[in-house]
C-alpha cells in the first residue's frame, strides 16, 4: 500500500501530500532523485543547532522522513535519555525548541522512513561531539573562545604575495628533537622558545624565521581512521572526514571533553596570527569515509552521493564514493560549513581537496560567501579532471578555470615539466633530471597562466596558479632524485633539489612549499604515507640542522619574493608587458623581468656543466648564484657583458637604470 506524507512549503498554510512511491526506493532504502526533487525539497533556512542560555533551537533536513525525533541526553556521556518529537516547518525540515540550558548536553536525532527502519544519527550540522564523534553536543560557543580573541587579520595584500607553506600537525610535533611539549596538539603548532638538541629553532618559530605567510594545514576536521581514545596506536593524513564542523579530537589534550578541541584549535589560530602567519584550511567535501554509516546519508538515504546509471557509487575520487554538490541541499552544506570555519575561527582560506569532483556553480558561492567575510581569502584547490558522473562543463577544474574567479588551482603540469610525473613508481623524469624538450613547457608555466594552452586549463590571471614543486601527495623531491638519478652524489642530488624548488618559487602566480622540502625532507622512499609511521612521516629537526645551507636558500628566496613586486605580479596583463623569455632550450630556461627602473636576469641551469649567456654590458648585483641568494650588500659584476651560470643551479641578477 502507497504511503503519502504531508510536507509542509514553509509559507502559511501551504502543504502538500507527497507519494512515497515516487521519491523512496523501499528496495535499496534510498530516495529516488527525480528532476524536481531539488524544487520540492531544497530548504534555505538555518540547520544545525542555535544555542542560547534560555533555549536551544534543533533544525534537521530530513526530506522522505515520516518523523522524525530529537534524542535528548542528561549529558554527554550519560545513559539517561528522552526523545521528543520535532515538527515538520517547511521541504523535509524538521525543528524542535527545547526551553532550557542544554550547554553540554549530548543529542541525535531519530528518523523514522517510510519502510518502517528507525535511524539514529548525529547531527550532520554538529559543531561540537562526544570522544570519536559518537554523539552530537550543544555548546555554547562563546565560552570557547580564548582570551583576548580576536577578530580577523587585516586583509592580505594579494594571492600573489602568499608564501603558502604545507604541514600537518602530528608531523610537525611528533620527534623527539622538535623541543615541542604537547606533540600532535593544536597546541604544540604554537609553542614558543622551543629548539632542536642543536640550538636552533623549532616549531612556530622556525614559521616565523622562514618568513612564510600562510600555513596550510592538512585535515584538522573531526576525521574516522585515528582513535581519538589511543591517538598514538596508527596514524592517518586525515582525508577521511566523519563530522565537517568539528575539530580533530586527537590533537586536543582531552578529546572527552567537547570544548577542548574547539578552544584549543581557536588558541592555534590565534598564536599563529599573533606570529604574523595567516591560516589555511585542508577540506575534504567530496567524499566521506564510510557512506553508508554517515549523516548524510543517515538523514538523506540517496542524496547526497552521486551514482553511476547503473546504480553504482560515481567513484572519481578513488575512495568509493564522490559528494553530489550539484545538488540544492550538497551544496548548501558546503557553503554553509566553510562560512561556518571562516566566521567561528577566523580562518583565513581554504584548500579544496579534489575540487575536481565539486561543480563550478558550488565552488562560485564559496567564494561569493567568503569575499562577504573578507575577499582576501585565499581559496585553492585540485582541479584536477576526474572520472565522476558530473559533465565535464561543470567540474571545477583547471579547464573551467575562466569560470571560476580567483580560485587557485594547483599547477601539476610545472611540477611535472620540472620533476617528472609521480604516477607509474615515479621513474619519469623532467627537466632537472635530464628529459629533453620540456625547456619550453617550464617557460609557458613560469608565466603564471597568461599564455597558458587554453586546451589544458583556462587560467585568466596569476592568482589562479599554484606553483610547486612538492606537497603531501607522492614522493617527496628528494625521494624522487634518489629514484631517478641514484648515482648521483649527495652534493648533486642538493643542487638539483634546490634549483626545481627555485623555479617553483621564482614562478609568477601563488607559492607553495610542502613542509621539510627547504631541507631536503625524506621520507625514506615512501610514496604515498597517509597511513605510515610517525619515523616516515615526521620532521626531522636534527636533518633541518644539518642541511642549513638549503634552509638558507629557501629563506633567500622567500625574502626576494617578499621583496620584489615584478616576482609575484598580479595581472596577465602586467606579466606580458614585463616579463620576456629569452632562452629556452639546451636545458635551459632563460627569462627577463623590467619596470621603469630595474631589469633583472634570471637563468635555470640544468645541465651539469655551466653556461655563457650574453647580455647587455652593465653592473649587475648578484642576488641569487651557486645555490647562494645575497640580498643585503650582494656583490657586483661590473662591465659585465657575458654571464656564467653553475651546472644545477639558478642565478638572478639586477641592473638598476
Amino acid at each position: 500500500m502507497d504511503k503519502k506524507v504531508r510536507h509542509y512549503t514553509g509559507q502559511a498554510g501551504a502543504a502538500y501530500d507527497i507519494s512515497m512511491k515516487e521519491i523512496y526506493d523501499e528496495k535499496t532504502e534510498t530516495m529516488k532523485i527525480t528532476a524536481n526533487f531539488d524544487e520540492l525539497f531544497a530548504y534555505n533556512g538555518k540547520l544545525g543547532v542555535h544555542y542560547s542560555p534560555e533555549a536551544t533551537l534543533f533544525r534537521v533536513w530530513a526530506p522522505v522522513a515520516v518523523n522524525v525525533e530529537l534524542v535528548l541526553y542528561d549529558s554527554c556521556y550519560g545513559k539517561r535519555k528522552r526523545r521528543i518529537p520535532m515538527q515538520e516547518i517547511a521541504k523535509g525540515t524538521f525543528e524542535i525548541e527545547v526551553e532550557k540550558d542544554l550547554d553540554g548536553f549530548a543529542y541525535k536525532y531519530a528518523i523514522n522512513f517510510p519502510d518502517g527502519s528507525l535511524i539514529e544519527t548525529v547531527d550532520p550540522y554538529s559543531t561540537a561531539v562526544t570522544v570519536n564523534g559518537e554523539r552530537s553536543v550543544v555548546v555554547d560557543l562563546e565560552s570557547t573562545n580564548p582570551d583576548n580573541w580576536m577578530g580577523r587579520m587585516e586583509p592580505f595584500s594579494a594571492p600573489t604575495d602568499a608564501i603558502i607553506y604545507e604541514a600537518h600537525i602530528r608531523d610537525y610535533t611528533i620527534s623527539k628533537d622538535s623541543g615541542v611539549k604537547e606533540k600532535a596538539k593544536f597546541l604544540g603548532m604554537i609553542e614558543e622558545g622551543t629548539k632542536s638538541p642543536n640550538g636552533k629553532a623549532t616549531g612556530i618559530d622556525y614559521l616565523k624565521e622562514l618568513g612564510i605567510t600562510h600555513l596550510q594545514i592538512l585535515p584538522m576536521y573531526d576525521f574516522q581512521t585515528v582513535d581519538e581514545e589511543n591517538q598514538f596506536a596508527s596514524y592517518n593524513w586525515g582525508y577521511d572526514p566523519q563530522n565537517y564542523n568539528v575539530p580533530e579530537g586527537s590533537y586536543a589534550t582531552n578529546p572527552f571533553e567537547p570544548k577542548t578541541r574547539i578552544r584549543e584549535m581557536k588558541q592555534m589560530i590565534q598564536g599563529l596570527h599573533d606570529a604574523g602567519i595567516r591560516v589555511i584550511m585542508d577540506v575534504v567535501y567530496n567524499h566521506v569515509y564510510e557512506p553508508i554509516d554517515h549523516p548524510f546519508e543517515n538523514t538523506a538515504p540517496g542524496y547526497f552521493f552521486r551514482k553511476n546509471p547503473d546504480g553504482s557509487m560515481s567513484n572519481g575520487t578513488g575512495v568509493g564514493n564522490d559528494t553530489a554538490s550539484e545538488r540544492k541541499m550538497v551544496r548548501k552544506y558546503i557553503v554553509d560549513s566553510v562560512k561556518y570555519w571562516a566566521e567561528e575561527y577566523h580562518l583565513d582560506g581554504f584548500r579544496f581537496d579534489l575540487m575536481g569532483i565539486h561543480d563550478v556553480e558550488t565552488m562560485v558561492e564559496v567564494r561569493k560567501v567568503l569575499d562577504e567575510i573578507d575577499p582576501s581569502m585565499i581559496v585553492i584547490g585540485e582541479g584536477w579532471e576526474l572520472n565522476t558522473n558530473l559533465p565535464a562543463e561543470q567540474k571545477a577544474t583547471s579547464k573551467n578555470a575562466n569560470k571560476l574567479e580567483r580560485i587557485g588551482h594547483f599547477n601539476d603540469a610545472l611540477r611535472t615539466a620540472i620533476k617528472g610525473r609521480d604516477l607509474d613508481g615515479g621513474h619519469d623524469t623532467g627537466f632537472i633530471t635530464g628529459k629533453s624538450f620540456m625547456e619550453q613547457w617550464i617557460a609557458i608555466n613560469q608565466q603564471g597562466g597568461a599564455y597558458y594552452p587554453q586546451d589544458v586549463a583556462t587560467f585568466t590571471e596569476p592568482n589562479q596558479i599554484v606553483q610547486y614543486v612538492e606537497a603531501h601527495d607522492n614522493f617527496t623531491l628528494y625521494d624522487k632524485l634518489v629514484l631517478n638519478m641514484p648515482s648521483d652524489d649527495e652534493k648533486t642530488r642538493a643542487r638539483r633539489h634546490l634549483l626545481a624548488t627555485s623555479i617553483a618559487m621564482l614562478s609568477q602566480g601563488i607559492t607553495f612549499i610542502h613542509a621539510g622540502q627547504e631541507f631536503l625532507r625524506t621520507k625514506e622512499g615512501v610514496e604515498n604515507s597517509y597511513r605510515s609511521s610517525d619515523e616516515i612521516n615526521l620532521m626531522d629537526w636534527m636533518r633541518r640542522d644539518e642541511k642549513e645551507f638549503a634552509v638558507e636558500y629557501v629563506k633567500g628566496l622567500i625574502a626576494l619574493r617578499k621583496s620584489e613586486p615584478l616576482f609575484r605580479m598580479q595581472s596577465s596583463d602586467d606579466i606580458l608587458r614585463r616579463m620576456s623569455v629569452l632562452k629556452a632550450d639546451y636545458y635551459q630556461v632563460i627569462w627577463q623581468l623590467e619596470d621603469e627602473t630595474k631589469s633583472y636576469y634570471v637563468f635555470f641551469n640544468a645541465n651539469g656543466n655551466p653556461i655563457e649567456f650574453e647580455v647587455e654590458e652593465a653592473d649587475y648585483e648578484v642576488l641569487v648564484h651557486d645555490d647562494c641568494v645575497t640580498l643585503e650588500n650582494p656583490e657586483i659584476w661590473k662591465k659585465t657583458a657575458k654571464i656564467v651560470v653553475e651546472g644545477f643551479s639558478t642565478t638572478v641578477i639586477r641592473m638598476n637604470k
